[in-house]
């Protein structure tokens, strides 16, 4: 039951009638309940290590009283670590081993467990209070709306939440339905549509010339964005329906000129949560009396980054390769100075367009690591863009990609193609009104400004049907989203 098939509507839209309607008192345990339920239905939504997790983090957040504070602290990041280290690379250790080990890492345990990190060290620092209720605790991790791939929630923003009385406001369901259209059409009618062609080519690049290449290498890099982004807008329309405010996930990425701008508006609640407890530890560390160097603590955040997507070399690779970008872009800086904050429009697109362009160079080994293809292929892949530039091939290649992928019919090759042109024009039309017309707000309040947005919202119901229909079976998808394995 994914946040885009009509089975979530129905189980939604029972739970905001019945929660908007309960006495306060009962309000936060049925919210726990209905994400207890969601939860345990998803194939990996496995109950038990999960409220392992929670049940052992928040008696650790109760130890955080006692005169045993630190040594509190040490045993809930270390064990939480330890345990998410357990589900992500018991499998691999086995297969190195040469041992028989089958372990299915639960459904959403890097979230969730970021969490709880997260919430014992601002317990501990006095940034915000020990929560002592088992029940509010809970629905914090576990809220239905993040628990399968987020945003990482901070305990100090979502759980004063659960003190407050919550009804139905209309003006907040207009907000919520609005952001839930467009995240819906950035999954369904975008990011569903670019995979078809993505599934198709990256499995069998060998048989691909370099333009297909690129061009697959590209709509995978605007698949990823939009599914996760459109996931994280469906979280917080679910959060706004039901009167909470979760936290922005992304915020225009590809509009910016550096990798560290980048890195401060993709995968915020991620990068955000690296920022403020690992770089910042590792920055503030006195190791006989000097502080760890900057640049060691930025490749060492981003090669976790790395290692968290997964520990394959694929990915150790994509880590690598962020760090290399963030270190080279601060040498640069130090070397010619910090870039003018105004700079002709010309530089600033430029910029734009190699930071783009590294990065969906980074993201051949991301894809690789996701579908289980090993780093030789990406690299393979990569050397694969160099041959077969002529433009009948890429012609034929284009055509066949979807004919021999997914559709066997000529006329609709060609529906897909002008489709996928016209979804990603508005999508990167409403990205780019967001950011230079609105100053990177939220994306339902951009929405709402815009003067056409009646003509806007039709465009995109008409859109979001037609993917669906495009996919033939979409209304039943049980996918979670592309970051729900992590």
């Amino acid at each position: 039951m994914s946040l885009q098939s009509f089975a979530f509507f129905g189980f939604l839209a029972v739970v905001a009638a019945v929660y908007l309607h309960l006495p306060q008192r009962w309000q936060n345990p049925f919210l726990l309940a209905a994400s207890l339920v969601f939860y345990a239905q998803a194939p990996t939504g496995f109950l038990l290590p999960t409220l392992g997790v929670g049940a052992f983090t928040w008696l650790c957040g109760l130890g955080l009283q006692t005169k045993h504070k630190t040594a509190f602290l040490r045993l809930g990041v270390a064990g939480t670590l330890g345990i998410l280290a357990f589900f992500k690379y018991w499998n691999t250790l086995c297969g190195v081993w040469g041992a028989p080990g089958s372990i299915l890492m639960p459904l959403g345990v890097s979230f969730y467990s970021f969490a709880a990190i997260g919430y014992l060290v601002d317990a501990a620092r006095g940034d915000c209070e020990v929560e002592r209720r088992p029940v509010r605790y809970a629905l914090f991790l576990f809220l239905f709306a993040t628990v399968t791939q987020g945003p990482i929630c901070r305990a100090g923003a979502l759980l004063p939440q659960f003190d407050e009385e919550h009804r139905f406001d209309a003006a907040r369901t207009v907000r919520a339905l609005r952001l839930m259209g467009l995240g819906l059409f950035k999954l369904v009618a975008v990011s569903d549509v670019l995979g078809l062609l993505v599934d198709e080519v990256f499995p069998n690049y060998q048989q691909y010339g370099g333009p297909m290449l690129l061009m697959a290498a590209v709509l995978y890099t605007f698949q990823l964005y939009f599914n996760f982004s459109g996931y994280s807008e469906m979280a917080r329309a679910v959060g706004l329906l039901l009167g909470l405010e979760l936290p922005e996930n992304f915020k225009t990425p590809f509009f910016s000129t550096n990798f560290s701008g980048f890195w401060s508006r993709w995968h915020i609640s991620f990068s955000s949560w690296l920022q403020d407890y690992l770089f910042m530890p590792l920055a503030w560390t006195d190791f006989r009396g000097h502080r760890l160097p900057a640049e060691l603590c930025i490749f060492t955040v981003f090669f976790v980054s790395g290692f968290w997507h997964g520990n394959t070399a694929p990915f150790i690779v994509w880590g690598l390769l962020q760090a290399l970008y963030r270190l080279g872009e601060e040498l640069l800086h130090r070397r010619l100075g910090k870039p003018k904050k105004k700079a002709p429009a010309k530089v600033l697109w430029g910029k734009r367009a190699g930071v783009f362009g590294l990065w969906c160079f980074s993201m051949v080994f991301f894809r690789c690591g996701s579908g289980n293809m090993s780093v030789g292929d990406a690299f393979g892949y990569l050397a694969g863009c160099l041959r077969g530039w002529a433009p009948s091939r890429f012609a034929a290649e284009a055509f066949g990609a979807v004919y021999r992928g997914f559709y066997a019919n000529a006329i609709m090759v060609a529906a897909w193609y002008v489709f996928a042109a016209a979804v990603l024009a508005l999508a990167f039309y409403l990205d780019w009104r967001r950011c230079f017309g609105y100053k990177n707000k939220p994306a339902e309040v951009a929405l709402a400004g815009e003067k056409h947005r009646t003509v806007i919202y039709y465009l995109l119901v008409v859109a979001l049907l037609a993917g669906y229909i495009m996919q033939s079976g979409g209304f039943g998808s049980s996918d979670f989203g592309m970051y729900a394995g992590f």
